[in-house]
């Protein structure tokens, strides 16, 4: 991704984004970590079925594990059970997810979208993060794309936080999260996204 996004949009923005991804996720640990207690984090995820402790544990885990499961049919059976059924999570939450951005992509051209990026100033910054959230399709996909933008007029800080607030925000990393968490907290993951694109914009539109 590094080395596509280089040679396309040049090194210097491949570095400057990976600085920048790095630094939202430091943003999003420690500002989690300060406000863990608070109410937005507290029991944070979705309530799924019980279906009873893993292989009849009832107690806390004790010795050595033993890796090699496959030599334990009832293991074996977890292990498989397990499997199947976050295979079928993901297939239905991926399947919304690029359902929802096949029809996105079809009716909602790249020309829309380059004639909210340009100009200068912290407005475009702005509008690449909002935009960049559903309009960023995958991590390859998004380079030739934020390249054309940038010929029709994109502004550079509109272009990195684009990338940076699409990257943690874009359809499926979004339906996904939503999945396992609470409203309270995808609506702090989407702030942290919001928040850290516009201050990598801030800062490439400085420098570029």
């Amino acid at each position: 991704m590094f080395l596509i996004t280089a040679g396309t949009l040049g090194w210097e923005f491949a570095l400057a984004k990976t600085f920048a991804a790095v630094g939202v996720g430091l943003l999003g640990g420690f500002a989690t970590k300060t406000f863990a207690t608070s109410p937005v984090f507290a029991d944070p995820l979705r309530a799924r079925p019980q279906i009873g402790g893993c292989c009849g544990v009832s107690k806390p885990f004790q010795g050595k594990p033993a890796w090699a499961f496959w030599n334990h049919a009832d293991r074996r059976q977890t292990f498989l059970d397990t499997g199947l059924e976050n295979a079928l999570f993901l297939l239905k939450w991926l399947t919304l997810a690029y359902v929802i951005e096949a029809v996105m992509i079809h009716y909602v051209p790249a020309s829309l979208v380059a004639s909210f990026l340009g100009g200068t100033g912290l407005y475009p910054i702005i509008m690449g993060a909002l935009v960049g959230a559903p309009a960023y399709l995958n991590g390859y996909a998004a380079v030739p794309l934020v390249h054309a933008l940038l010929e029709q007029g994109m502004a550079p800080g509109a272009a990195m936080s684009f990338v940076i607030a699409g990257g943690v925000s874009c359809i499926p990393a979004a339906i996904a999260v939503w999945a396992l968490v609470k409203p309270r907290v995808f609506a702090a993951y989407l702030g942290y996204a919001l928040v850290g694109a516009i201050i990598a914009g801030l800062g490439w539109a400085l420098i570029a």
